[in-house]
């Protein structure tokens, strides 16, 4: 058996009993390697512990795989007690494999419900008893199951549940089944640990920040440092007690959200009905639904009536959503494909109804519990967020082990000058291990999140919230956003601009008031086809569809208590709602059956009744290429696609309506939706005005400018977004659109790639093409692409050589499904853009998880759905974010870059005193660090961001060319100013040199010592003004007043300190008292030049002084491959091929390595 393995996860998407979602749980496929312990090797460690006094248990604290290493030996995963996982990331986690006695038979009744994977289970593992093996990670279960050989979520149990298997959970479990059930899966909880004040202490002491500040005092009490290492004692001691408090309370807000226990109702095999705690449900359990609804504990699938459901928690569609029973058919259950009759945990069931006995609640069977539930997700994200690859946080912890070097090379230093001064031994090893603390700034690490905190501050006040803060650093970097366009780009309210009905002759005239249509199927549709509910006696819905009714002037009906009444007057079908007409309820329509909308299928659909249930009509509405696709062909006009051409191109968002009769005998309630939309009368068009929002075009051309690329992803029809695209900036009016045409392989032809002008350009001269062609190149990026889902899934199967190009120069992706967004995110990611996504509904949800920046335009605080809420239902949060992303990044940079100096400045000044046989004094070192240094980088970032977006991002490595020339300079310009304050004192006539016979604070106070402290007292206010960044992504430094203020203090109390300490603060700082008033100027003045020089250098670095430097080395392409890829095309004259036909086979001039 292998010792290694992995952890399979469920195969596909969120929520269970399909598998966690991958962009939120990469983990779902691991790998594992087994471990038992080994008596003797745990022994010896704790022996080993003993002796190191603790330390040993501090390396394994920190690094968990040595210890297992130490402690075990690896052994097949069926026998580990231990288990170390490595995810996808590359991280490394130790669990331990817990066991549980289960009862002799027990796998026998699960097996007897249950395929493959039950009886895989059955054989978990044997000794003397029947033991289930598994473990917790992340919350999740994972079971061992012996034919895989390895260890599987426990939804995988039930991945492979049809929607006819989960109708079989109808009449609920018995007590042994639920028992059983609840054993493997555990209990139905979203448990955030609250851990004590002394366990949270435990942890944050052991972080090598403080193990590093507890090393650090020890050694500053032993070289006599009391004062100062006291003043951090305290300080450290108020840090982590603030950090304890902030701790425990934001994990108790997590846990009071995510814990929810509740009673509910399940129905018993036996039919009884019984109300248990939610936390005793398990996949499988039928729950039956109050009237009034409730806030669901669980994920399930809705099997009997109808509910409306408040998800704004999960997709930050704030329109409640109207969920239909399951269809008892023979297809994979899947919560993302069903998720139209799919009730999700911690969502509000505002109503449910025609499912229970009386007309009144709903019925639904369990399908995940725990953390395997949409809200687990949710949690789960918070609790477990993603590492983030960018590169500024790896280049920081690359540059402490530059800083680590340096300190090295200074405590060879220290220890030569001191050895040869005769010095203990003692202070030998002292005085070269305290260069370390001195070097390697502990609060570096800390330093680069203090401009996300205070960007998350700002964004907060203007109703942007964010529940991934390191990501806003990297919304400074977005290089291309995507938009969403109805609710997005687009108002969400619909205005209905006119019907157009088709006959025998074609299309009629355009009727702008469905009013006036004459009674009919068209006008029985507009009222009828939709999803539209009641709440109070007021109407729930979709705003297209709430319009659409009010455009008819019918009224909706819903049965109340007498529901038998309203069933009979409709032929006994059992009624959902009832259309009533103005002209009288003669002609009232009866919904017994609908089919929600599905982004997937482009449609939905509704059965129908006639008063005296005398005939039954299915009406069908959605995309009208889709619609038109399941009629009859002779019912649909001819001029079909050119008006629908006319209408889109106006911008109008068009749907098309048709209809059937049904058998009015037949089972209606039970009728399968393959079976009503098919062979279907094509009814007409109904057009609908969706007007772009103002501030829409003006965030596009901020964004242009800004250099920011912007694309359209929308589910609408082509034409229709292209003209969207136009009003609100994306295309120019001189930049012509061109549309990608792809078809896949068929029986009867090979796939093909075609590149088409638009307003007719393949009817055009052959002349005006190839003119054309050439100005495209020509005039740079002068065209769009536009492309639908259709061409650009048969682009992604057929064509991938040229999906690179097609995703250059695309604009707008329009019939684009859920699952197509998230994968042209990807697609655009690969090409290296940081890629950000703003949406406002469910269908962005996969997309906006995978983008780098995810804004969701909700009224929820936060939602699973993004790292960033936005409470503006616009997109004018897009350049905001960017702006604080790019003001937070500059921040990080200079607090990183200060606290790098700052440590330097003091490495330098105590290498030098300490050449001199002196050092500075504990005073000293707690006026610079707590009056001077603390003070500056806590208001250092409080500057907001540029009110305009530049054209240029920010750079993101802190070991590039600028970055390590500006440190290298600015070290340089360090070392001479202490220098020379150094030299000047000594060159003066009056100059009296310290005892040589003594080392250290004991010769102090002393001319040296007071010269090098005065500059570089100076120092580390000039470089908190050099690093400090305005134009142009932050404000200029004046508008950061506080700041400025204390620029200001701090330079007149240094200078105050120079020229005249006066007796008591002399004292206290052990200065000496120079009497020569022109020294003292010249100090001050040789500070100023210190300023003026790093100051200029900084500005000559910003300027480009250094890419001189990358001339010597010659031109290299981009790293980023979407540049490289933009500067072939931009040189290409033959790309795009405008109205040639391509086949996979056939090569273009462009490619790219």
């Amino acid at each position: 058996m292998d010792r290694r393995g992995s952890v399979v996860g469920p195969q596909s998407g969120l929520p269970s009993p399909s598998p966690r979602d991958p962009l939120l749980f990469p983990d779902s496929h691991m790998d594992v390697q087994g471990y038992k312990w080994v008596r003797w090797r745990v022994w010896l460690c704790r022996l080993a512990a003993l002796l190191s006094l603790g330390l040993l248990l501090i390396l394994f604290h920190w690094r968990p795989r040595l210890a297992v290493l130490a402690r075990c030996r690896s052994c097949p995963l069926a026998l580990a007690d231990i288990l170390l996982l490595r995810d996808s990331f590359g991280q490394q986690h130790v669990v331990e494999v817990l066991t549980e006695e289960m009862e002799e038979g027990s796998w026998e009744v699960l097996a007897g419900q249950e395929d493959a994977e039950w009886r895989d289970t059955v054989q978990l593992y044997e000794e003397e008893k029947t033991l289930l093996r598994y473990y917790r990670f992340e919350g999740l279960r994972y079971v061992w199951l012996s034919r895989k050989g390895a260890f599987c979520s426990v939804s995988v149990l039930n991945e492979d549940w049809t929607c006819k298997d989960v109708h079989n959970f109808k009449k609920g479990l018995n007590l042994l089944e639920q028992s059983l059930r609840r054993r493997l899966y555990g209990a139905n909880l979203i448990d955030v640990p609250v851990k004590s004040y002394m366990a949270l202490l435990v942890e944050e002491v052991l972080n090598p920040f403080y193990v590093f500040q507890i090393f650090s005092v020890i050694l500053w009490a032993i070289d006599d440092y009391y004062i100062y290492a006291s003043i951090i004692v305290v300080i450290s001691l108020i840090s982590i007690g603030i950090s304890l408090y902030e701790t425990r309370k934001q994990s108790g807000t997590l846990s009071n959200m995510a814990r929810f226990v509740t009673n509910v109702t399940i129905r018993r095999e036996s039919g009884q009905e019984v109300r248990v705690s939610s936390e005793d449900l398990v996949p499988g359990d039928c729950l039956i639904i109050p009237p009034e609804g409730l806030v669901l504990p669980c994920d399930a699938a809705l099997l009997a009536g109808e509910c409306l459901v408040n998800e704004s928690m999960l997709t930050g569609e704030s329109v409640p959503v109207l969920k239909t029973s399951l269809p008892a058919v023979d297809r994979k259950y899947s919560s993302e494909s069903e998720r139209r009759h799919t009730l999700f945990c911690g969502t509000q069931l505002i109503q449910a109804k025609g499912g229970h006995s009386g007309g009144g609640g709903a019925v639904a069977v369990v399908t995940s519990t725990g953390f395997f539930t949409a809200k687990g997700n949710l949690v789960s994200s918070i609790l477990y967020p993603q590492p983030i690859n960018f590169r500024f946080y790896k280049d920081a912890f690359k540059f402490m082990f530059i800083l680590g070097f340096l300190a090295f090379i200074g405590s060879v230093y220290i220890f030569v000058v001191l050895y040869r001064a005769n010095v203990s031994w003692l202070q030998l090893i002292i005085r070269s291990l305290d260069i370390v603390t001195i070097a390697v700034p502990p609060a570096l690490p800390a330093a680069i999140t203090a401009g996300t905190i205070y960007a998350q501050s700002r964004l907060k006040s203007e109703g942007v919230f964010c529940i991934s803060p390191p990501r806003i650093n990297v919304c400074g970097k977005v290089s291309l956003f995507c938009f969403d366009k109805t609710g997005t780009l687009t108002e969400d309210g619909l205005d209905v601009w006119g019907v157009m009905e088709a006959g025998p002759a074609g299309f009629s005239e355009l009727v702008p008031d469905p009013r006036h249509l004459p009674t009919g199927p068209m006008l029985s549709g507009l009222a009828c086809c939709h999803t539209v509910t009641l709440l109070r006696d007021e109407l729930i819905g979709d705003p297209l569809e709430l319009m659409m009714i009010e455009s008819t002037g019918w009224t909706l009906q819903e049965p109340e208590e007498d529901v038998h009444t309203m069933d009979a007057e409709f032929g006994g079908h059992k009624v959902l709602a009832v259309m009533d007409p103005p002209t009288g309820s003669s002609q009232a329509m009866a919904i017994v059956r609908r089919f929600p909308f599905s982004s997937v299928l482009q449609r939905m659909s509704v059965v129908t009744v006639a008063r005296g249930g005398r005939s039954a009509l299915a009406f069908i509405k959605g995309a009208p290429e889709m619609v038109a696709s399941l009629c009859r062909p002779e019912t649909v006009p001819s001029q079909f696609a050119s008006e629908l051409r006319n209408f889109s191109s106006e911008g109008l968002r068009v749907l098309a309506l048709a209809y059937k009769a049904v058998d009015v005998n037949s089972d209606l309630k039970t009728v399968d939706r393959e079976d009503v939309e098919k062979d279907m009368q094509f009814l007409g068009f109904l057009m609908m005005k969706n007007q772009v929002k103002k501030e829409s075009g003006e965030v596009i051309n901020m964004l242009t400018a800004a250099q920011v690329r912007s694309v359209m992803v929308t589910g609408d029809n082509i034409l229709t977004a292209v003209s969207v695209a136009k009003s609100c900036g994306m295309v120019a009016p001189e930049e012509k659109m061109i549309y990608v045409i792809a078809n896949p392989h068929t029986g009867r032809s090979m796939p093909t790639l075609r590149f088409s002008l638009e307003d007719g350009g393949s009817a055009g001269a052959n002349g005006s093409i190839e003119v054309l062609t050439q100005n495209l190149s020509q005039g740079g990026f002068a065209y769009h692409l536009a492309i639908n889902g259709k061409s650009f899934a048969a682009l992604c199967d057929y064509f991938p050589d040229d999906l690179p190009k097609v995703l250059m120069r695309a604009t707008v992706f329009a019939r684009m499904a859920p699952d197509q967004k998230t994968q042209l995110v990807k697609e655009l990611q690969k090409l290296n853009y940081r890629v950000g996504m703003c949406g406002d509904g469910a269908n962005d949800c996969g997309a906006l998880r995978a983008a780098d920046v995810g804004v969701s335009l909700s009224e929820a605080e936060a939602s699973v759905a993004s790292p960033f809420t936005s409470k503006t239902q616009n997109i004018s949060c897009v350049p905001l974010l960017i702006r604080e992303g790019r003001c937070s990044l500059v921040t990080s940079f200079s607090l990183f870059r200060y606290m790098a100096l700052y440590s330097l400045i003091q490495f330098i000044c105590v290498i030098i005193l300490a050449t001199e046989r002196t050092s500075p004094g504990d005073w000293q070192f707690v006026f610079w660090d707590l009056v001077l240094v603390t003070v500056l980088a806590l208001v250092m970032g409080m500057g907001g961001p540029s009110e305009v977006l530049h054209s240029q991002r920010p750079p993101a490595s802190l070991l590039a060319l600028p970055v390590l020339g500006s440190l290298f300079v600015h070290i340089c310009m360090i070392a001479l100013g202490q220098t020379a304050a150094l030299l000047i004192t000594t060159s003066r006539d009056w100059f009296v040199p310290l005892n040589s016979t003594v080392f250290g604070t004991a010769n102090l106070p002393n001319m040296e010592n007071t010269s090098v402290f005065a500059l570089s007292g100076f120092q580390y206010i000039i470089m908190a003004i050099v690093v400090t960044k305005g134009y142009p992504h932050k404000k200029p430094l004046f508008y950061n007043w506080i700041f400025f203020c204390v620029l200001i203090v701090q330079l007149t109390l240094m200078t105050w300190l120079v020229l005249y300490p006066g007796p008591a603060f002399g004292q206290l700082l052990q200065l000496y008292d120079f009497s020569d008033m022109n020294f003292k100027l010249l100090l001050v003045a040789v500070a100023a030049l210190n300023l003026l020089v790093c100051f200029l250098v900084e500005v000559l670095i910003d300027l480009g002084i250094l890419n001189c430097l990358r001339l010597l080395r010659g031109t290299h392409p981009s790293k980023k491959q979407y540049k490289r890829l933009n500067n072939l095309l931009s040189d290409s004259s033959s790309w795009p091929p405008l109205n040639q036909t391509m086949t996979p086979r056939y090569h273009t001039v462009v490619s790219i390595s």
